[in-house]
């Protein structure tokens, strides 16, 4: 991959410490856990407290839940699929998901659900594995019958009550009808879930088994999991989702009796599981190193390289585009890479500091994870605020800022 690792400058380090205890000291961010990688350089910063207003400390081993962080994780498990030849990328997915099949499609995106045209073609596998399968969280479409009918039905996390288990969750996706024909437009979130449910039903093993025994247990990856067991439910802070009028901070989960304190009814490959800084920087590193680990293979280069690269022509990603660069104000400047793999982000011009080729993604959480192939940098970024307020999307730019400013050329 034409990798260069020489490193991290002392200064430059010293800077991203810096800028990150600025934001822990200006009492809107209350603990962040930072990791930074290249080559056989690891630095981690763990720095203030659990809880607002103080509390534990953090700490490196802190379990943090990932949020949409958790996406280019659980796609692992449908590309070993992919490499087993048991999933072909123009399979139409009714196979195994006959909940949907013969597809009506909106006749426009905020029309009734009522009026629609039947879908041009069978919505494929890959239409899943790039989220153009028709159906998603399109912020721009709030408000109208069909993005309401998906809250209504419980299609999404993050509402008062949790998601119905798989069966159930695809029966309800079934009775809807398409924002777009397949394979039109990405669009956010729901394929991610829809994932986990598709490698569920092709492998007759729950999503989470399978996940596990593919890609978290031979990654050492023991921390990640969609629930945190009752033994370290004292490394998990309290998430907080501050009020966007007032800025005050809102308990949005507590760690003991919150949403992962059990395994849920739903596994969500789209926003579902808690990690630590150390599992994900295994995983990032192990697609850095074209899908091997430790000298054991997880996934093969190839497949490594469909993910790490954009996917989707300018046409698809428009909505994706107009989000980054139209509404900023509710994006915080999330989003503008470009490009989007499999499961994450893939950077196709220069926007920031960093370099085109870097791929991962954000959390609503207030995480970010990536990694570059042009210099070899992997970054993880944990906190437990909310992106209701800027406060987190600002430390997470920062962050990047600094990091690539560290890197000794």
């Amino acid at each position: 991959m034409g990798t260069r690792t020489t490193g991290f400058s002392k200064t430059g380090l010293q800077r991203v410490r810096d800028v990150l205890a600025r934001h822990v000291e200006s009492g809107r961010i209350p603990g962040v856990v930072a990791l930074v990688s290249r080559g056989e350089e690891t630095h981690v910063e763990a720095l203030g407290a659990m809880h607002h207003g103080g509390g534990a400390p953090m700490r490196r081993d802190t379990v943090f839940r990932m949020a949409s962080t958790s996406k280019p994780v659980t796609m692992a498990a449908a590309v070993v699929l992919l490499d087993e030849c048991r999933l072909r990328p123009d399979d139409p997915v009714e196979q195994w998901l006959p909940e949907l099949a013969d597809r009506q499609v909106l006749k426009r995106i905020d029309g009734p659900l009522d009026d629609t045209v039947p879908a041009r073609r069978p919505i494929t596998v890959r239409d899943v594995l790039t989220c153009t399968f028709g159906l998603g969280m399109d912020m721009t479409s709030l408000g109208t019958p069909i993005m309401n009918a998906v809250f209504e039905q419980g299609l999404t996390p993050d509402l008062p009550t949790p998601m119905p288990e798989p069966d159930e969750w695809m029966r309800r996706l079934g009775t809807l009808p398409l924002m777009h024909q397949p394979g039109e437009r990405w669009q956010y979130h729901i394929g991610s879930d829809l994932l986990g449910v598709l490698v569920a039903r092709v492998t007759g093993l729950p999503f989470e088994t399978f996940l596990r025994e593919r890609v978290l247990d031979p990654l050492g990856m023991t921390d990640t999991g969609f629930h945190v067991p009752a033994d370290r439910t004292g490394r998990l802070p309290t998430l907080y989702a501050p009020d966007p009028r007032t800025g005050g901070f809102t308990v949005w989960d507590e760690a003991t009796d919150g949403r992962w304190s059990k395994p849920p009814a739903f596994p969500g490959g789209g926003g579902g599981l808690v990690s630590t800084a150390d599992d994900y920087h295994a995983y990032f590193r192990m697609l850095l190193n074209g899908g091997l680990h430790e000298g054991e293979r997880i996934l093969s280069r190839p497949a490594v390289d469909l993910m790490t690269t954009n996917r989707l022509t300018p046409e698809q990603n428009a909505a994706r585009t107009a989000m980054a660069l139209d509404n900023v104000h509710l994006s915080f400047g999330q989003g503008q890479h470009g490009g989007w793999g499999l499961g994450m982000a893939v950077r196709t011009y220069r926007g920031d500091y960093a370099p085109v080729g870097q791929f991962g993604w954000d959390g609503g959480s207030g995480t970010s994870t990536y990694a570059d192939p042009e210099y070899g940098v992997t970054g993880i970024l944990l906190t437990q605020v909310g992106l209701s307020v800027p406060n987190a999307a600002h430390l997470i730019h920062d962050f990047w800022t600094t990091v690539y400013q560290a890197v000794d050329y």
